[in-house]
């Protein structure tokens, strides 16, 4: 299995020389040359751990053992709080949410980033070097990355979070850590901001020349990957032969993975894209205008992302795999902040996705509505998607991803329902921690210095 950029269909990598890079030099991300296809009646009465074995191997294989394979996805999942490590609830004939808030700091994150970990420190155990993970969150890719890389003496992380703008419990998760190798940095400014600065390092050479960046945002391929594994696994407990997904989105990388086991032999008819009132996903699949907007804050901040660095992958797919298009639509992009997609173009995503924007005040009135009907407390995020399932009309399976635990966002909780849900006692423990971050201008030289005096 060989690996091209968006930007450069030429290139040919091996697994290895991707999995710390997460962006092409040439600022592009990164792609399979070919889909692998998997036979999904040789993933029966398997377990988590096993189907991913079978779904992951193909990409790894140039570089990676089956069993160290093997070995690394027991590690990563061993601790994950439900059997079934993303069992799927059925809310009524039809509809069902994916549950995906069972790892280590109850997001849908960890289902990567446990593996990303464990896959870095399996690589470095047998080629030693010191790496520098940095990375931007909008809420839960820090908390899940810190969890999994803390402690790790070859590995130094630096987190960048927009100031103020992510929940309580969230910020808490990260900045409670109190390892030396980690590092938060809350920009004063929002996540695309945070975005932009990470981008920039990548393909600074003076940076690079003196550390080894590392990504871990869903920009990074093997991320998707084990994202591809969960919906595999709702196939396979719920036992259609077809099936639709909602996806609560605002990086595109969780939905992409959909796609990429589409690709790969799974039965999906329909994607479905939920966004909140920061609605570029949207405004590109309905009508092809990639416009850069201003970011609004909303009761889901993890969607608060008007540039889903990811869709780049999906409009590399659509022009037929051809970079020269995809560096064409970005230089206008960047030239103006407009872009528009040609009509075959729009037809292509048209054919694959479907996009809605949910408002804060649908959001909250779907909290209501879920834990009335089925008393069933779901987190902002997850009642975005929520709100569509209970839309849904057809007769079509359709499977909505549960994206956090409720408590991490008990203020829109409260406002929904009148009650907070439960605070598990992991995230309680928090809020008797002292917190450790530095607070940054947004300016990218800022940012890469505070990096060169820390590594």
């Amino acid at each position: 299995m060989k690996y091209l950029s968006t930007r450069d269909h030429s290139l040919k990598k091996s697994f290895n020389e991707i999995l710390y890079q997460g962006l092409s030099k040439d600022g592009g991300l990164y792609l399979p040359v070919e889909w692998p296809t998997i036979d999904i009646e040789n993933l029966q009465n398997k377990s988590y751990e096993d189907v991913a074995l079978e779904i992951i191997f193909p990409f790894v294989k140039e570089n990676f053992s089956k069993k160290d394979l093997q070995n690394i996805l027991n590690e990563s999942y061993a601790n994950f709080r439900h059997i079934k490590r993303a069992p799927v609830k059925e809310l009524e004939t039809n509809k069902y949410i994916l549950e995906l808030i069972y790892g280590p700091t109850y997001a849908f994150k960890d289902y990567a980033l446990q593996f990303l970990g464990k896959l870095f420190s399996n690589s470095l155990s047998k080629n030693p070097k010191k790496i520098t993970v940095l990375g931007a969150t909008s809420g839960d890719t820090g908390s899940a990355a810190i969890n999994a890389f803390k402690k790790n003496q070859h590995i130094n992380v630096f987190i960048l979070h927009p100031h103020q703008k992510i929940s309580s419990i969230q910020q808490k998760q990260m900045t409670t850590v109190n390892e030396s190798n980690i590092f938060n940095l809350a920009i004063d400014g929002n996540f695309d901001d945070c975005q932009k600065i990470v981008k920039e390092l990548f393909v600074d050479d003076d940076i690079q020349n003196k550390t080894s960046l590392t990504a871990i945002n869903s920009i990074n391929w093997a991320r998707l990957i084990a994202q591809v594994v969960y919906y595999f696994w709702s196939h396979l407990q719920i036992k259609n032969r077809d099936i639709n997904f909602i996806v609560p989105s605002g990086n595109f990388g969780n939905i992409f993975s959909a796609y990429v086991a589409k690709q790969m032999g799974l039965p999906i008819k329909r994607l479905h894209i939920a966004t909140n009132k920061n609605d570029i996903l949207k405004s590109i699949i309905t009508n092809g205008q990639m416009t850069k907007k201003i970011v609004s804050q909303t009761y889901s901040p993890s969607m608060d992302i008007q540039i889903s660095s990811n869709f780049e992958r999906q409009m590399f797919e659509s022009f037929d795999r051809d970079s020269d298009k995809v560096n064409f639509a970005f230089n206008e992009f960047y030239k103006s902040g407009n872009y528009l997609f040609s009509s075959d173009i729009i037809n292509n995503f048209k054919k694959i996705y479907d996009a809605s924007s949910i408002s804060d005040e649908e959001t909250l009135q779907t909290i209501s509505n879920i834990f009335e009907k089925y008393n069933y407390i779901s987190d902002p995020h997850t009642a975005t998607g929520l709100k569509l399932l209970m839309d849904k009309n057809d007769e079509e399976t359709w499977v909505s991803l549960a994206c956090a635990h409720p408590a991490k966002f008990n203020s829109a909780v409260k406002k929904a329902i009148n009650k907070e849900a439960d605070i598990p006692i992991e995230l309680s423990n928090l809020f008797d921690k002292k917190e450790k971050m530095t607070i940054l201008p947004n300016d990218i030289n800022k940012v890469k210095n505070y990096l060169l005096e820390n590594i």
